[in-house]
């Protein structure tokens, strides 16, 4: 039996058309440093289509691929509705990403079209000559005089190719499985993989964000989207902003603490969305010169898990709640949201808040240990965290036809190597990454509770734990330590700080302090570089007895 429903398409351009009309007078704005660009959502609508037009123009048509290679910004925003809904495929390029990632990923996605902002055209002028498939760049922002560009490659003022553009277009009717967009992964273990969206997913994904359990966004919200839109699809703002008319704020390229502070001083924001550097960055300049944030009912941190002490200076001294979440450029991303159970408030709250969060219906949920045995959701046993739902990906992209890799996917599940446990009731604990887990004599110490109780220590600025060669134990940790400005600290003050939060057997020997931590593109700690730095002897390690 079938049901009596209209068959209606989830498609991008139907989720525009209702922003831009029933949500018109909703805004996106970019910062510009001392001040605001701003459209209305029924502005935006028309300039969408005006890039749509101009890209129609270009000969782009359903499926073909549009690089972006941008801040987040008004211009970022009319290409991640228009390209979609004309039925193209938006490829968000990582601005971040190290040249030889991003010719290959931009020659394996074959984008045919990218658009650049301005200020970046010194870097995106290197990698130019490289994009196979490339054959015209869009400059906005910019000079477009500016970009001198190989032969069979046309450049475009941004500005002066939509101004030739009607503001309507005539969107097609499009099966909402089609490809909308595509992101890749980070690729710290070999070449990225692209992951490609459906309209669906990003539809049935928006909900969710929408949702009271998820980010729970309104009309009345000003979101500040400070994660790059190149970043796991943007953790689907942009999407869940035009679903429920919320306003949405664009840094460009101010991503330092204090323009941060600025903007949200002169915006006042309701919610932000950034990594923990971010939050790490804005807390130091809070605490130098403190002003009222109050305004940001919550800042959802995602990435990387954040250290506790810092979870509860912002919402004891700033009257903040920063909200972890998970998931991956994978899940599109939102995989779990730490919301405290109904009923659960107080110190009670805060077991469930440092946990990663609960899956939301349209995540199923897995843990398999070593022996491909599904272990229980018990809060206790550990395993791989598996996933797979609506908006997860069931293989990797590659002009040849979907990527399955054993070592990715398990009977339909996608793989995430993230080391956890799940509780009775659906909440997330993650351990580590199971690349990062050190085995030490049999026995797993996790990085991650490492770091996250070194990070409580007043003299400690950022802290990467990773797994080294021992010949007696198999492996121990290595702590790498930035120490705060100002402050001095020793390998014993910082072990001792330890001793009572963890087995005598867990508390590292082995420590080393660093001017920086080295990081991914995606501002996550990159441990493969630390390992490497150790290895190569770059490293001056002291050792505790």
């Amino acid at each position: 039996m079938l049901s009596t429903m209209q068959d209606e398409q989830l498609s991008l351009a139907t989720l525009l058309n209702y922003a831009s009309t029933f949500q018109g007078d909703s805004t996106v704005s970019t910062w510009t440093g001392d001040g605001l660009r701003t459209l209305t959502y029924r502005e935006l609508g028309a300039e969408a289509a005006r890039l749509a037009n101009a890209l129609r123009g270009l000969g782009i048509g359903v499926g073909d691929r549009v690089g972006t290679f941008m801040w987040n910004n008004n211009e970022h925003m009319v290409a991640y509705v228009a390209v979609p809904a004309m039925g193209a495929v938006l490829h968000a390029l990582n601005i971040r990403f190290f040249p030889e990632q991003l010719v290959y990923v931009a020659n394996h996605a074959e984008d045919q079209v990218v658009i650049v902002d301005g200020t970046l055209l010194p870097l995106f002028a290197q990698y130019l000559p490289n994009l196979k498939t490339v054959r015209h760049v869009i400059v906005a922002n910019g000079d477009a005089a500016a970009l001198t560009a190989p032969a069979g490659v046309q450049v475009h003022s941004y500005t002066e190719l939509l101004a030739a553009q009607p503001d309507s277009f005539d969107y097609p009717i499009i099966d909402e499985r089609s490809a909308a967009g595509m992101c890749y992964t980070s690729g710290t273990t070999g070449d990225p993989k692209g992951v490609v969206y459906s309209h669906r997913s990003n539809w049935l994904h928006a909900s969710q964000v929408c949702a009271p359990n998820g980010m729970g966004f309104s009309a009345a919200d000003m979101v500040l989207a400070i994660v790059p839109l190149f970043h796991a699809n943007a953790w689907g703002l942009p999407y869940a902003a035009l679903m429920s008319g919320a306003n949405i704020l664009m840094p460009d390229r101010f991503l330092q603490p204090q323009p941060l502070l600025e903007m949200m001083a002169v915006v006042k924001p309701t919610f932000a969305a950034a990594v923990p550097t971010i939050w790490g960055g804005v807390l130091a300049g809070l605490q130098a010169a403190p002003q009222d944030i109050s305004h940001l009912r919550t800042c959802l941190v995602g990435g990387s898990a954040l250290p506790p002490a810092m979870m509860h200076v912002f919402e004891e001294k700033f009257g903040v709640k920063l909200l972890h979440a998970w998931g991956m450029t994978e899940t599109s991303p939102l995989g779990s949201v730490a919301h405290a159970p109904a009923g659960v408030d107080g110190e009670e709250q805060w077991a469930y808040r440092y946990t990663q969060g609960r899956f939301p219906a349209g995540v199923r949920a897995r843990l398999v240990d070593d022996a491909g045995n599904v272990v229980p959701n018990d809060g206790n046993s550990l395993g791989e965290v598996q996933v797979r739902g609506a908006w997860i990906t069931g293989s990797y992209y590659s002009p040849d036809g979907a990527e399955i890799e054993p070592d990715k996917f398990d009977d339909g599940w996608l793989r995430t190597g993230d080391v956890g446990k799940i509780s009775p009731n659906g909440f997330l604990t993650l351990v580590d990454r199971s690349k990062d887990v050190i085995k030490s004599g049999g026995e797993w110490i996790s990085s991650v509770d490492l770091e996250n109780a070194m990070i409580g220590h007043p003299a400690v600025a950022e802290a990467a734990v990773i797994g080294i060669p021992d010949p007696k134990w198999a492996e121990r940790p290595l702590v790498a330590v930035v120490l705060a400005e100002g402050q001095k600290a020793e390998p014993e003050e910082l072990r001792e700080f330890l001793a009572n939060k963890f087995a005598k057997w867990q508390l590292p020997e082995y420590w080393t302090f660093v001017t920086e931590v080295p990081k991914t593109s995606v501002g996550k700690y990159d441990k493969k570089r630390l390992r490497a730095q150790h290895a190569d002897g770059e490293l001056t390690v002291t050792e505790l007895g």
